[in-house]
């Protein structure tokens, strides 16, 4: 399968910000729905925000304000993270869907191995 590698998390102080980056190699990817999900220690993994090709974005009710924002440039898709919490400390990851619309329940083709974020206080 082709892979879908993230990066861009790391530690940070809380208030600060974060942009995580998502490859999924291979053209066919890019007709695709992608998003970042992303699973704290103990909770189930939930998804934070999905994107079509053409940009358009879907929200999770939790993450619609403002504070999280993705984008994208063909196979590439960016979370930027602003004005981080400690309850963001999460392992996030990227995901590509198996139809090129966005919608949910999602249909997931494709993981990435995921990217840590862990904010102190």
């Amino acid at each position: 399968q082709v892979p879908v590698v993230e990066s861009g998390g790391g530690s940070v102080q809380a208030g600060g910000s974060l942009r995580l980056s998502c490859v999924a190699s291979g053209y066919t990817y890019s007709r695709n729905c992608m998003g970042w999900f992303r699973q704290a220690p103990g909770k189930e993994r939930e998804m934070i925000a999905l994107i079509t090709r053409a940009g358009a974005t879907f929200y999770a009710v939790d993450f619609v304000k403002g504070r999280f924002t993705i984008s994208r440039d063909n196979n590439m898709v960016y979370l930027q993270i602003n004005s981080l919490k400690p309850e963001d400390t999460a392992m996030y990851y990227c995901a590509v869907d198996a139809r090129s619309y966005c919608g949910t329940p999602e249909r997931i083709q494709q993981w990435g191995q995921g990217t840590q974020v862990t904010v102190s206080s």
